[in-house]
């Protein structure tokens, strides 16, 4: 059967496919070892970290002390959307996440893109992250040892400030790409040895915060929160628009709950495990960030965020009176977005396995070794593009576009909940539903992702459309003639 280029563009992979689809009995395919503690862990180690060690100094600024609404607007955003989540994952329980969901939704065309804003997501958070670790463990150095990596080894080669970027010869930021080799052996090695180590350094990034949060309380001061709302619009961020400025800042970190979904073909039961293990790690990573929020503020007057490097170890330090509370935490936080890198890499292999496995990129990224059953090949290529990225380019050309594909992917998440069950109709197997009916969480998910969106800077737009288009080129010139689903007719 021959079909039309607009019936390409909008066929879709049924949800049995998803979930029976894999390698012939010749080739290995994804090993089905995670239980529900470790797909929890892996969501709150992808989540927590960035969000509340790094974007405190950015997100204060905009919005004062009110910038615990932030997180909690954040958190109700991501919550909404955790909710689509949580019935799509139990429909459509394969590795990919939402391209998963939109492949067997919205049609093929509408994934790849999908996928292409994934990619971007995963790739660029993950260097991101491996940049900010490379801060940490300076500071922790400095604080253990007294001696500090040289300068031309831990800053990049093209840095950005608001109107030009500078090439620096000789310079190259060498931490974040030993941390991306150390991610790199841990996912060949397989993937329950990687979500193991994962879950110990979230158990031991939890504790640290915990640790935080009691010290800090100490020098808890109520008139930190006076006047509540940020007073200055110099910046066009007093009252509530510095909180949804901010909020905006912060919502790239909940990137896990989209992690936890990528994990959909290595969950044992994912019809049960991958929903709850999706809403549990929202009600944790929501605690903790409201816990530390309020103590952070609570220790310390909002202006003295701004520009302050490694914030959560000066609160301890100037809370105390002493310098072991912040080395502690300095340990803690190289500890913590170690295994947000981790995670992150992990996410973006598996939506590459995923893509390849229906045949819309070459066959090199769905190979599995038969003995550690990860997909190796896969897993080198993209440790060597997130160093590379790590180590030459500043992170501030990263975040807005890691946001981008973040909201990109929550909103598609969103808009598939009424079309799978159209689709599926009586036919839908048993587990979470959205409640309210399949249109006012997903529609009120979409208006929150799409109010965030409206803030990010021109620059992203534009790098944004870049890559759609080349994202599309791909599609036309390699994805539609090779797609798996041309043998289905």
């Amino acid at each position: 059967m021959n079909l039309t280029l607009g019936q390409k563009l909008f066929r879709t992979k049924s949800s049995e496919r998803h979930h029976d689809d894999g390698h012939s009995g010749a080739e290995p395919g994804l090993h089905r070892s995670l239980g529900l503690f470790p797909l929890t862990m892996i969501g709150v180690g992808a989540t927590i970290g960035t969000g509340i060690f790094f974007t405190m100094v950015e997100a204060v600024p905009k919005a004062g002390p009110a910038v615990v609404l932030s997180f909690l607007i954040a958190a109700i955003t991501a919550g909404l959307t955790a909710l689509c989540y949580a019935e799509l994952a139990g429909r459509v329980p394969a590795a990919g996440s939402s391209y998963s969901f939109a492949y067997a939704t919205i049609g093929e065309f509408a994934a790849f893109v999908v996928a292409a804003c994934l990619l971007l997501e995963y790739g660029l958070a993950a260097s991101a992250t491996a940049i900010g670790w490379s801060d940490y463990l300076n500071n922790f150095l400095a604080n253990a040892i007294g001696w500090e990596i040289p300068a031309q080894l831990r800053s990049p080669m093209f840095v950005s400030d608001h109107n030009n970027v500078h090439f620096n010869p000789g310079h190259f930021n060498l931490p974040p790409v030993l941390l991306v080799i150390m991610c790199c052996i841990l996912l060949v090695r397989g993937t329950k040895e990687s979500a193991t180590t994962n879950a110990v350094m979230v158990l031991i990034k939890l504790a640290i915060l915990i640790f935080f949060s009691v010290i800090a309380f100490t020098g808890f001061d109520a008139n930190n929160f006076q006047p509540f709302f940020n007073t200055d619009n110099s910046k066009g961020f007093a009252g509530m628009a510095g909180v949804t400025a901010a909020a905006g800042t912060v919502f790239f970190s909940f990137i896990g709950l989209d992690t936890i979904a990528t994990a959909g073909e290595e969950v044992r039961d994912p019809r049960r495990n991958v929903p709850i293990g999706i809403l549990a790690a929202l009600v944790i990573v929501t605690v903790f960030y409201m816990m530390v929020a309020l103590a952070a503020m609570g220790a310390q007057p909002a202006h003295m965020f701004e520009g302050q490097q490694a914030g959560l170890s000066v609160i301890l330090q100037n809370v105390t009176g002493q310098a072991w509370p912040a080395l502690v935490l300095s340990a803690g936080a190289v500890v913590s977005v170690f295994s947000v890198t981790l995670v992150t890499i992990y996410g973006q292999t598996r939506i590459l396995y995923a893509i390849s496995r229906d045949g819309l990129i070459p066959k090199t990224f769905q190979k599995v070794n038969a003995r550690t059953q990860a997909p190796v090949s896969n897993t080198l290529i993209v440790c060597v593009v997130v160093g590379a990225v790590a180590g030459t380019v500043d992170a501030t050309f990263l975040w807005d576009m890691v946001s981008m594909g973040t909201l990109t992917a929550f909103m598609v998440v969103s808009i598939a909940v009424p079309v799978i069950r159209a689709k599926q109709g009586a036919n839908a197997p048993a587990g979470f539903r959205v409640p309210f009916g399949p249109y006012l969480i997903p529609g009120l998910s979409v208006f929150a992702c799409l109010y965030i969106m409206k803030d990010l800077s021109p620059t992203t737009f534009r790098v944004f459309t870049i890559w759609m288009a080349v994202a599309i080129a791909t599609y036309f010139l390699y994805s539609v003639r090779h797609s798996r689903l041309n043998k289905a007719h």
